[in-house]
């Protein structure tokens, strides 16, 4: 039943590694999500089954544990107890990178308590590892770490690299550090920035996550709902990925908005490249862009779901517009209820994967949003808006034309559709459909498939 087969043994640090998983597993009360991240396999074992295996079959399973962190995140649902047993199991592997991915890159946790107990940050980069061990809290080997990465930096070349990109940054004791970001548990002790970041009003920052591969449903319905907050002194958060935070990012500029894209890689690297001008737009007048990775740094996978803690952790809210079960969109969620921030979900088709997510938020109690002033109401925000409103004046239509408007005025729909509801000929629906989009009224959108503006 268990599918795993002995290994020969090759290693004696796997040995060692293996034993003391097997020690720890009996020390600390698992659940599913510790079980399969220590092992890193894929396998239909339950938990209980997962706990007979013996470390002589766990040997070839150790290959598959950095992809099982990657992809699935789970040390955020972890507790206390079982980040420890991670720390124990994990600190044994001298890779430093997926190290870093499980703490917090750089250690921020660890910079911030050093710091607490020197006062000053030039202070505690120079301590030493006896000044560390007396540090309540702080690990024998947490202070090792933090002393070995330490000696690898030359401060005086990275300093003067980072100025000579022209990039800005911001440290956890600048009085200007954003104040929502620094009251989550592990903020970035560094933030590098370039754009005009003190132009977006930190007081009023939405964030706005979803799906890469977001439906047009979900995309238009996105527009829509942030068209209601346009020329306001509202910020859009999002992440700069493809789908839907383009969409949050591109709809705030047009929408008059200031917007803030937080990124998982430094700032050297376009991710992805097709946002390049997105990126360079914000950069220039319409926000920033910010990161707590070093601009050398590549977006590597791991670095995607650690970076929504900053996502969330400025904002005052988080907007999900589509999220399958298993998309990292609902990491960002459940580090918004995390930080006591309040969760709002856009609802879509029920048919769609992409809206499952969404829909255990809802039924969880995340505020349902279907137009901006539920996301007024949900946050009490007050904004200043235009007493006219400026509504669509028609022109005149002809007969033909009529009848194929209000054909579309409840969804979008395709030729052969509107064949059939308008009785008109092919020539003639055709060229309804193009002096009608010269005049406005409606638009093309996906083939031949045509909506009302």
């Amino acid at each position: 039943k268990q599918q795993v087969k002995s290994n020969s043994i090759k290693d004696l640090n796997d040995i060692k590694r293996i034993k003391e998983y097997l020690r720890l597993k009996n020390s600390f009360n698992y659940d599913r999500h510790l079980l399969y991240f220590i092992l890193g396999i894929n396998t239909c074992l339950k938990p209980k089954q997962l706990l007979k295996l013996e470390w002589k079959q766990i040997l070839n399973t150790n290959d598959t544990i950095k992809d099982f962190i990657i992809y699935n995140g789970y040390h955020f649902y972890l507790n206390k107890s079982c980040k420890e047993a991670i720390y124990n199991f994990m600190s044994r592997y001298d890779n430093y990178k997926y190290y870093q991915y499980i703490f917090g890159d750089n250690e921020p946790l660890v910079i911030q308590t050093i710091n607490g107990v020197f006062g000053d940050i030039e202070k505690a980069f120079h301590a030493s590892l006896d000044d560390l061990k007396k540090i309540e809290g702080l690990s024998i080997k947490k202070s090792e770490n933090f002393l070995k990465y330490r000696d690898k930096v030359d401060i005086d070349r990275t300093f003067t690299e980072v100025e000579t990109r022209g990039i800005n940054f911001l440290t956890l004791e600048d009085e200007n550090y954003p104040k929502m970001l620094k009251n989550i548990d592990n903020p970035p002790a560094v933030l590098y920035y370039k754009g005009k970041l003190f132009e977006c009003n930190l007081d009023k920052t939405l964030a706005v996550v979803g799906s890469r591969k977001a439906s047009l449903h979900g995309r238009e319905d996105l527009k829509k709902i942030i068209s209601g907050l346009a020329n306001t002194d509202i910020c859009i958060v999002s992440g700069l990925a493809s789908g839907i935070d383009t969409v949050a990012h591109t709809s705030a500029i047009e929408n008059n908005l200031k917007t803030i894209g937080v990124i998982a890689s430094g700032l050297d690297h376009i991710y992805p490249a097709s946002n390049k001008t997105l990126y360079h737009n914000i950069e220039n007048g319409y926000g920033a862009v910010v990161t707590e990775y070093y601009p050398t740094f590549e977006p590597i996978k791991f670095r995607f779901p650690q970076r929504n803690r900053i996502v969330s952790g400025l904002s005052f809210g988080t907007l999900v517009a589509e999220a399958s079960l298993k998309s990292g969109a609902l990491i960002t969620a459940n580090l918004t209820l995390e930080q006591g921030r309040e969760l709002m979900c856009v609802p879509g088709l029920i048919s769609n994967p992409n809206t499952q997510g969404i829909y255990k938020l809802l039924k969880n109690g995340a505020a349902l949003v279907t137009e901006s002033d539920d996301i007024l109401n949900a946050l009490n925000w007050e904004i200043k808006k235009d007493t006219y409103s400026e509504q669509l004046t028609l022109p005149m239509l002809t007969n033909e034309e009529e009848i194929i408007y209000k054909n579309l005025e409840i969804e979008e729909k395709g030729i052969d559709e509107l064949l059939a509801l308008t009785k008109l000929k092919l020539d003639d629906l055709l060229m309804n459909l193009t002096t009608m989009e010269l005049k406005g009224i409606i638009k093309q959108c996906g083939g031949d498939r045509y909506k009302k503006v």
